[in-house]
C-alpha cells in the first residue's frame, strides 16, 4: 500500500498533562477569535485561540510541546527521509574515511538519535504554537485548506514543511481532522500527535465536535531560512567600485 504521508503517534503527551493544559487555557484571559490566513472569518474557522508563543507565561508549555514534536519528527523523518533530503543535499562525515558523504534515505533512517537531532536543528525550526478551543456543536474549521500559501510575511508561510496537531482531549463525538485527497479522517485521541505535509496535496479541514468542546495544540515545522542554512550572501560592491575578479 502506498503511503499517504499522514502519521499519528499516540501518547506524545500524557493525559494528565493534556488535562492541565485545558484548565490553564480556560483560566487564561488571552483567548481570541481564531484566524485563517486572511483574518477572522467564523464561517471558515470558528474557534478560540491562544498563540502561546507570544506570551512569556506559556514558555514552559512551548518547550514541552517542542520536545514532544521532536520525538515525533524523528520518527517521521526515519520513514520519510526525503522531507529533508529532497530539498537539500545533506552530507555527514564518514566515520571510516573522515570525508563527507552524501546522506541517503537509508543512511538517515539508520542515524543515531544525537546525529538525527543535530540535522533537524540545522535544517528545521519550530513554528508559532496555537492552543485552540472548538465549542461543541458550533465550532470547527470547515473550510478545505492547506498550510502552504503566499503571504506578506517575508515568505514565512512558504517555509512550512509539515503541520502538526496534538489532540488535548477526546470526550466528544466526531471532530476529526479530515484529509480531502486521502479520504481519511483522523479521530482525536487524547495526547496523540498528527504530522502531515503542508501543501495542497494534504488539503484538510477540522470537523465540528459533537457533545463536547474540542481542544488542540497545533503548529508547523519550517525550513530554516536560507541565510541560516547557507550563510549570508556576499555583500555587493559599493557603487563605483568594481567587484574583485577571481
Amino acid at each position: 500500500m502506498h503511503p499517504d504521508f499522514i502519521e499519528v503517534y499516540d501518547e506524545a503527551l500524557d493525559a494528565a498533562t493534556c488535562a492541565a493544559l485545558i484548565r490553564r487555557f480556560e483560566a487564561s484571559n488571552k483567548a481570541v477569535r481564531g484566524q485563517t490566513g486572511s483574518g477572522v472569518n467564523t464561517s471558515l474557522k470558528d474557534s478560540w485561540d491562544i498563540c502561546i508563543t507570544d506570551h512569556a507565561e506559556w514558555n514552559d508549555v512551548v518547550v514541552r510541546f517542542n520536545q514532544a514534536i521532536m520525538g515525533g519528527l524523528k520518527l517521521y523523518l526515519r520513514r520519510y527521509a526525503h522531507a529533508a533530503l529532497a530539498p537539500l543535499q545533506l552530507q555527514i562525515p564518514d566515520p571510516e574515511t573522515g570525508q563527507h558523504k552524501v546522506l541517503d534515505a537509508r543512511g538517515l533512517a539508520d542515524l543515531d538519535d544525537p546525529m538525527l537531532t543535530a540535522i533537524i536543528m540545522k535544517v528545521f525550526r519550530p513554528g508559532t504554537i496555537n492552543i485552540q478551543k472548538y465549542i461543541a456543536d458550533q465550532g470547527g474549521y470547515p473550510y478545505w485548506h492547506c498550510e502552504l500559501y503566499p503571504k506578506a510575511d517575508n515568505g514565512e508561510t512558504l517555509h512550512r514543511v509539515v503541520l502538526w496537531t496534538i489532540y488535548l482531549n477526546d470526550d466528544f463525538a466526531e471532530g476529526e481532522t479530515e484529509f480531502f485527497y486521502q479520504h481519511r479522517k483522523i479521530k482525536p485521541r487524547t495526547g496523540s500527535l498528527l504530522i502531515a505535509p503542508t501543501a495542497f496535496t494534504h488539503t484538510h479541514r477540522g470537523n465540528m465536535p459533537k457533545g463536547g468542546n474540542k481542544y488542540i495544540a497545533t503548529s508547523w515545522i519550517l525550513f530554516n531560512r536560507a541565510e541560516v542554512l547557507f550563510g549570508q550572501p556576499a555583500a555587493p560592491p559599493p557603487p563605483g567600485k568594481p567587484a574583485k575578479r577571481k
